[in-house]
């Protein structure tokens, strides 16, 4: 699974190989992943600080922070369902306010 996603994840960055010595970024502009976008992103929704929100999202592309947001989603949500022992409908429901069905 985890394979799938880095093939998926480098097609946003391309590879070593690709990218030259002097082109690499300096420690300030480093190139950030799309599962450190989708983190501080989020994190920056539930905060409501939008300059963050307008930083997170220009790190990576539309596409691959949506797919890094979905993926934090799924993982909270398994996550959440295990701790409160839970399905993990059940708690998406809840946490949208939805009744259980």
């Amino acid at each position: 699974m985890f394979d799938r996603i880095r093939r998926y994840a480098g097609r946003f960055r391309g590879t070593e190989d690709e990218k030259a010595p002097q082109s690499r970024p300096s420690r300030e502009r480093r190139t950030h992943n799309l599962f450190e976008a989708a983190a501080a992103y989020v994190a920056a929704r539930a905060e409501d600080d939008q300059d963050r929100i307008e930083e997170a999202a220009c790190w990576v592309s539309p596409e691959a922070l949506s797919f890094g947001v979905s993926e934090l989603a799924c993982r909270a949500v398994i996550t959440l369902a295990r701790e409160r022992d839970e399905s993990p409908s059940a708690v998406a429901r809840a946490l949208l306010g939805l009744p259980v069905t």
